[in-house]
């Protein structure tokens, strides 16, 4: 009798090891799982911030050319129906959080005349990346980009009062 139980407990123990190590090896794929999950996770966050940081630069590139466009201080021609040119260009120097953007400028304006009044129209687009050429025509990792497009119109009418000579 005391024989018969031995060799019971013998054959359990082997199904013990083997439930261990299938166990293990279980917690050791979740585990590998986690440590990848998180580091996407983390990739998706900094490319999200990214992004945040490449639309204010174009936010800052478009509040540029707006205000050279719109030339609040009248000191294009004051007094006159003359218009501020388009702003174009690329800006490179931003400071802080926006130095590593690129903003590029783009503008097109139309002239039209309504009863004596000139008015001109500025289509402005920018367009801010992390890339030295913006846009890229071939976008690497970690690339990100973003447009802001608008459209502004001044008004100059030579019959109103001086200096601003705006429309009423």
């Amino acid at each position: 009798m005391n024989l018969h139980v031995n060799s019971r407990r013998h054959r359990s123990g082997g199904f013990s090891l083997i439930s261990a190590i299938f166990l293990l090896v279980v917690l050791s794929a979740l585990g590998a799982f986690m440590v990848m999950f998180t580091g996407q996770q983390q990739t998706t966050v900094q490319t999200d911030v990214e992004g945040v940081r490449a639309y204010y630069a174009a936010r800052a590139g478009a509040d540029w050319a707006l205000y050279r466009a719109l030339d609040p201080d009248n000191t294009i021609a004051p007094g006159s129906s003359v218009f501020a040119t388009c702003p174009t260009g690329t800006i490179n120097t931003m400071g802080g959080s926006l130095s590593p953007f690129t903003v590029v400028v783009a503008c097109s304006s139309s002239d039209y005349d309504e009863g004596g009044r000139s008015i001109r129209v500025y289509e402005i687009t920018t367009t801010a990346c992390n890339n030295a050429s913006c846009p890229a025509a071939s976008p690497v990792s970690g690339y990100v980009e973003r447009s802001i497009k608008l459209t502004a119109a001044k008004c100059k009418d030579p019959t109103a009062a001086a200096p601003q000579f705006h429309c009423g």
